[in-house]
Order: C-alpha cells, then sequence, then structure tokens
C-alpha cells in the first residue's frame, strides 16, 4: 500500500487512478462521487477542501465526477449525487449521500473511523 500525497487537497480521480489512489491506500480515503449539474456537489466542495487540509496526514480526500468516469460509480453502485464514500484498507466503511453541514459530516466521518 503507498500514500500518494499528503498534501492536504481534494485531489480528481479517474475510472483508470481509482484502484492506485483510493484502494492501495495505507490511509483512509474519502471519496466523493460528484457532476458537474449537481448543485450539492458544489455545495460540499468547499467544506472537503477544507477538511482535506485540516486532517491531511491522516485522511486523504478523493473526487471522480460520475458523468466522465460511470464505471467506479455504477460499480459501488451509487445512485445519487453527491455521494461520498469512507474507504479503509480498500473496503467501504461508510456511505454519505447528500450534502452535510462540516460540523456533521465530521462527526459521521470520526464515528465511521473510530468503529
Amino acid at each position: 500500500m503507498s500514500t500518494t500525497d499528503l498534501s492536504g487537497q481534494a485531489l480528481t480521480i479517474t475510472d483508470d487512478t481509482f484502484a492506485a489512489e483510493v484502494l492501495n491506500q495505507d490511509l483512509p480515503v474519502l471519496v466523493d462521487f460528484w457532476a458537474e449539474w449537481c448543485p450539492p456537489c458544489h455545495m460540499v466542495a468547499p467544506t472537503l477542501e477544507q477538511i482535506a487540509r485540516e486532517r491531511a496526514g491522516t485522511l486523504l480526500i478523493r473526487k471522480i465526477n460520475n458523468d466522465e468516469h460511470p464505471a467506479t460509480g455504477a460499480s459501488y453502485r451509487v445512485l445519487s449525487l453527491p455521494t461520498l464514500l469512507l474507504f479503509r484498507n480498500g473496503q467501504v466503511l461508510h456511505t454519505i449521500v447528500g450534502a452535510r453541514p462540516k460540523a456533521r459530516l465530521l462527526a459521521e466521518l470520526d464515528d465511521a473511523l473510530a468503529r
């Protein structure tokens, strides 16, 4: 396993880079499945950028445009956007559908990571 980025940025990934950037990471990874046409996706994006900076070194944030790269979303049965999937050791640990305020999102993530 590896950690390819500890810069505290929400990096954009594709179907082709998903395994390397998500499944093969030492740290937990939160993946944001989004689309350009999705207003709640745009609402949650700045929050995810903040979390990426604040949790640098302990949590990775990855973003995948579900319209441009539908295979990954289909394989994880993403039906609504935004969908956030929290991965640890290559497995889905928690799913969040829809936008959340930052405090609630962090509480859900921390609760899931504590399990």
